[in-house]
C-alpha cells in the first residue's frame, strides 16, 4: 500500500489557528477533534488562542510489510497545532517479506507551535520497518515531539525497526538521532542501547527561551533508566527506558512536566 496524507494549519485574522488543508489516505487518516487528555506546555498558548486539535486515526491495518506511507505537516507563522493519535500503531510483517516505511516531513514557520503526542509504536515479531522524521523549524518556532517504541507484543521478541529523527532550525542541524533494534542491529539489547528493556522513548522540547535562559534541570529526578539533557541549541531532550509501556509513559510524562515547570519558573 502507498499513501500520502497532508495537514496544514495557518493563523487567521482573529489570531486563531485554522486548518487550511486536510488530505488523508488510509491508513493515515487525519480528523479534527476536541481536546484529548491534559495539554502539556500550556504556557505556549495564551488565553483565547488554543491550538488546532487533530488526531491521527488508523483507517486500515498498518504499516504492514511492503507499505510506503508519507505524512506531511505544515504549521504556518504564528499558528499552533496539537496532533495526537487515537491508538497505538502496530507494525506487522507482510506476506512478501518486504520492509515497510513511513516518511514524516514537518515544517513549522516563524513563531509557530507544534505539539505532537502520538501513541506508542509496537514492533511485532518479524516486522521490518523504518521511520524517518524530518523537522524543519524557522527561528522562533516551538516544538514538543514525543516518541514511544514497544519492542514486541507481550512475550514476543521484536522485529527489525529503525527510527531516525532529524531536526533543523533555519536549515542548521539541531538534533539527529537514530535507533535500530531487532534482528540485524548489533548490540541493540545490550547496556549501550536498551539494556534488555521492552520500551524506549524520548521527548524533544524546542523553545527559543532555552537560548536566552539556562533552565535549571538539576531538580528533575534522574535514574539509571532516564536522562534529561540540554542540546547545543534552544532545546532539551528527555530519554527513558522501561520494562513496560505504562512505566515508560509515566517517565516521559514526568519529564515533560518537569521541563515545563522549569521553563515557567526561569522565564517568569
Amino acid at each position: 500500500m502507498r499513501a500520502f496524507s497532508h495537514l496544514a494549519v495557518a493563523q487567521a485574522q482573529d489570531a486563531r489557528s485554522r486548518i487550511t488543508r486536510l488530505h488523508s489516505e488510509p491508513p493515515l487518516v487525519l480528523r479534527p477533534t476536541i481536546a484529548m487528555g491534559p495539554q502539556p506546555m500550556t504556557h505556549w498558548f495564551p488565553h483565547g488562542t488554543p491550538p488546532v486539535q487533530v488526531s491521527l486515526v488508523a483507517g486500515a491495518a498498518g504499516p504492514i510489510g511492503g507499505d510506503e506511507l508519507r505524512l506531511s505537516i505544515d504549521v504556518g507563522a504564528g499558528a499552533a497545532l496539537e496532533l495526537r493519535s487515537v491508538a497505538a500503531t502496530l507494525v506487522l510483517p507482510g506476506p512478501h517479506h518486504r520492509p515497510s516505511r513511513i516518511e514524516v516531513t514537518i515544517r513549522v514557520a516563524k513563531d509557530g507551535i507544534l505539539v505532537w503526542l502520538p501513541k506508542p509504536v509496537i514492533a511485532a515479531r518479524n516486522c521490518d520497518h523504518q521511520t524517518i522524521t524530518q523537522v524543519m523549524l524557522e527561528p522562533g518556532a516551538r516544538l514538543l515531539l514525543r516518541e514511544e517504541l514497544l519492542l514486541g507484543r507481550h512475550g514476543e521478541l521484536p522485529g527489525a525497526v529503525r527510527q531516525r529523527l532529524r531536526v533543523c532550525i533555519d536549515n542548521r542541524p539541531l538534533y539527529d538521532q537514530e535507533l535500530a533494534v531487532g534482528p540485524g542491529a548489533v548490540g541493540w539489547d545490550g547496556p549501550a542501547v536498551t539494556g534488555g528493556r521492552q520500551a524506549v522513548g524520548s521527548v524533544l522540547v524546542v523553545d527559543p527561551d532555552f537560548a536566552y535562559h539556562r533552565v535549571d534541570l538539576s531538580t528533575i529526578p534522574a535514574g539509571p533508566d532516564n536522562a534529561i539533557l540540554h542540546l547545543g541549541g534552544p532545546a532539551v531532550v528527555v530519554t527513558a527506558l522501561a520494562r513496560d509501556s505504562l512505566t515508560l509513559h509515566r517517565q516521559l510524562d514526568t519529564g515533560i512536566d518537569a521541563v515545563e515547570t522549569a521553563l515557567r519558573s526561569t522565564c517568569s
